[in-house]
């Protein structure tokens, strides 16, 4: 009975072991691939490409693979010190984003390409930024990021890696020089006020005069209209009067003269003058011919 039990225990065991060198061989044999996975594999130390997504076998012992992640990635790059042309010193930090484009290169032409990208962007910002007055790196990031994503992708291009995007996260200036751009800022804003108050002003004047223009325009036009209707009134008085006069006798323009000369007799003057026609006026009066 010991025996039999001796030999069921070793059995178990064997069985066990088997099952076990089998789910590790399934293992090393059977793998299976995302859809954003590749597979790089090296069979005896040569690479012979990328395999998947999906089932992918492998032979135990002699294919040796490398998982690649193709999705787009992003990695931080820490703040650092960078001197513009001007010799300004200043701290940066950005985000650039990347995706592998060829699993294959990604593994072979480089040994860790996150970390030589790294330190590729770190040295490109500085060349960037040192070419660049302090005004432009404050007022031109978008044309910054776009140098940076155009020289880190020449650079990434070889290992298989494509540079999607370079986004400046902050800009940290000194202490002085935040200073000086907030007094400069101050003294445009005040600068835009005096502007905008000065053409309010100017535009007031200019309303004041055309008011004063239309008005006076007004003005005249009336007193034309009025003289013009002064006038028309007086022709058709004068007209009145001339129909009038073609109806008055000699002997009514006698007896005006006379109560003319009353008149200047009546008064303080030592000299009268009296017209020629005086004798003629007489003898309308008297009806004399």
């Amino acid at each position: 009975m010991e025996t039999t039990s001796s030999i069921v225990v070793a059995g178990l065991c064997i069985g066990s072991v088997v099952v076990v060198v089998l789910l590790v061989l399934i293992g090393n044999i059977v793998r299976v691939v995302r859809e954003y996975e590749r597979l790089v594999i090296f069979r005896l130390g040569r690479s012979i490409g990328a395999r998947g997504p999906g089932l992918v076998l492998l032979i135990p012992f002699v294919d040796e693979p490398r998982k690649v992640d193709l999705r787009e990635q992003v990695r931080e790059i820490g703040q650092q010190v960078c001197i513009t042309r001007d010799n300004a010193p200043i701290n940066i930090d950005f985000l650039w984003y990347f995706k592998i484009v060829d699993a294959t290169s990604s593994v072979i032409q480089v040994g860790s390409f996150e970390q030589a990208a790294q330190g590729m962007a770190t040295t490109t910002l500085r060349s960037v930024i040192g070419g660049i007055p302090l005004d432009d790196v404050l007022s031109q990031r978008e044309r910054i990021n776009q140098i940076l994503r155009t020289r880190l992708d020449e650079v990434t291009e070889r290992w298989g890696v494509k540079v999607t995007n370079v986004e400046i996260r902050e800009i940290i200036a000194p202490r002085e020089v935040q200073d000086a751009m907030n007094r400069q800022m101050a003294a445009e804003r005040v600068r835009r006020a005096t502007v905008t108050e000065s053409e309010g002003n100017r535009d007031a004047a200019v309303n004041v005069a055309e008011g004063q223009k239309k008005s006076a325009i007004l003005s005249a036009e009336g007193d034309r209209q009025a003289n013009i209707l002064r006038a028309e009134g007086f022709a058709q008085a004068l007209q009145t009067i001339f129909k009038a006069a073609q109806g008055i006798d000699q002997k009514t323009m006698t007896l005006q003269y006379f109560d003319t000369l009353k008149a200047l007799g009546s008064g303080a003057s030592t000299k009268f003058i009296f017209p020629l026609e005086f004798t003629s006026m007489i003898e309308n009066v008297l009806g004399k011919k």
